[in-house]
């Protein structure tokens, strides 16, 4: 039987061979992943385990706090910044669980878009194809998880930053219900929104780490029986501009399930989301939220900062505090209408992302193109955090480029929308 420890080695030998041109991890846990893979392995031979993750290598996305080393969030401007004195909660949670925590993967400069580009450290290369994007803002994660670096990686999302990701690499990609995961030790992008999540090769991993990290019983996911399953398909604004590739996909997989026995039919959210674009005209949440979060250096270290993302983060300071009060409270009362909209499905069904990777260069070169695609891919799975939802993007099988499947819950729902994953996971790849 192959040991924890050589599959640990095997990694460490093959990220060894490429360190001049790392650019999925931003920092490597060596030894300590080594004393952690000894241990458990320590444990296997004498028939014991902490948990399903005893065991696992796991990476985490660069906001999450390593005790003795400062967080820096993609950022160098961060470089100068106090060590943390604690793990974050749930790094103390996996390694209590007994995973082997690799290292840190590289992500968009304080988690500020959707396309994963990062000119501190590199942008890396999708896993299906270098040229393109890996997805943001949990870039590195979306990648090493496809590439094998890593069994499971840690993201966080606010607007589609662990769906994006796992949609674009090909991977399974979870987001709990906010602040289900406690986000204590997690540098923030907007404490309203922000999620944390796992992305993996399967549901079954996915539930396992989000139990762990949300201080969970870990359980073993019953695939939910598709017969008579009620999936809502959003279409409106969420299916416009769709890649052609990516409209294929989806409907080939819609069209499996219902041959499964689900019902799918057409289910309208477009006054919701007109009255929540309404609501955030003047600036969205997370940017508005942004700005507070990085008030103390967006000016004085703009020089150490992406201008892309520097520019938007400051522009929506201006916004008053009245507006953004008002904005919260519009928000509540139309999550509210979303969790009753939502009552007579099961799910809601859409692409993640309406394309697939595009290239990485001509968005480097014209940021009128950046920002454009930046919001083309972050339109979908946007809405479940504005929401107050949960969802988990899985891969489509044999498409030319990585394309998501995209399933939605209501609030709170996280182990139906798991069960209900593991089912169609089942039918997808069956």
């Amino acid at each position: 039987m192959t040991t924890i420890r050589d599959k640990l080695e095997t990694i460490l030998e093959r990220l060894d061979a490429r360190a001049a041109d790392e650019r999925v991890f931003v920092r490597l846990y060596q030894e300590a992943a080594r004393a952690a893979a000894d241990a458990a392995d320590a444990r296997r031979q004498a028939g014991v385990s902490l948990s399903p993750l005893d065991g696992t290598i796991v990476s985490i996305k660069d906001l999450f706090d390593v005790a003795g080393e400062a967080t820096l969030a993609g950022s160098v401007a961060m470089r100068d910044r106090s060590p943390a004195t604690r793990d974050a909660t749930i790094v103390r949670r996996l390694r209590q669980a007994g995973a082997v925590i690799l290292g840190k993967t590289n992500m968009v400069e304080f988690a500020y878009s959707g396309l994963g580009l990062n000119p501190h450290y590199g942008t890396p290369g999708n896993a299906a194809d270098p040229l393109r994007i890996p997805g943001g803002s949990s870039s590195g994660a979306g990648v090493t998880v496809a590439e094998g670096t890593s069994e499971i990686s840690i993201g966080s999302d606010t607007g589609g930053s662990v769906r994006i990701p796992a949609a674009l690499n090909g991977v399974v990609g979870f987001k709990p219900t906010a602040h289900r995961v406690p986000l204590d030790g997690a540098f923030p992008l907007s404490p309203s929104l922000d999620s944390i999540g796992p992305l993996a090769l399967s549901v079954q991993d996915c539930a396992d780490t989000d139990a762990v990290m949300a201080g969970e019983e870990p359980w073993a996911v019953n695939p939910h029986p598709l017969a008579g399953l009620r999936i809502g398909v959003p279409r409106g604004r969420l299916f416009s501009d769709l890649e052609p590739m990516v409209e294929q996909a989806f409907e080939g997989a819609l069209s499996r399930l219902s041959q499964a026995g689900a019902k799918v039919y057409d289910h309208s959210i477009e006054d919701l989301l007109t009255a929540m674009a309404e609501t955030t005209a003047a600036a969205s949440i997370a940017s508005i939220e942004a700005s507070e979060v990085h008030a103390d250096w967006l000016e004085t270290k703009a020089a150490e900062i992406d201008p892309r993302v520097r520019w938007s983060i400051a522009r929506s300071g201006t916004v008053p505090a009245p507006v953004y009060i008002r904005m919260i409270r519009h928000r509540r009362a139309l999550a509210a209408a979303m969790d009753e909209r939502l009552s007579p499905v099961d799910v809601l069904a859409l692409p993640t992302t309406a394309i697939s990777a595009p290239l990485i260069a001509p968005l480097e070169a014209d940021d009128r193109l950046y920002n454009k695609t930046d919001w083309h891919i972050l339109r979908n799975p946007m809405f479940c955090n504005q929401f107050d939802l949960t969802a988990i993007s899985l891969p489509v099988p044999g498409c030319e480029r990585p394309v998501g499947f995209m399933l939605v819950a209501r609030h709170g729902q996280d182990r139906r929308l798991l069960a209900i994953a593991a089912g169609v996971e089942r039918a997808l790849v069956g």
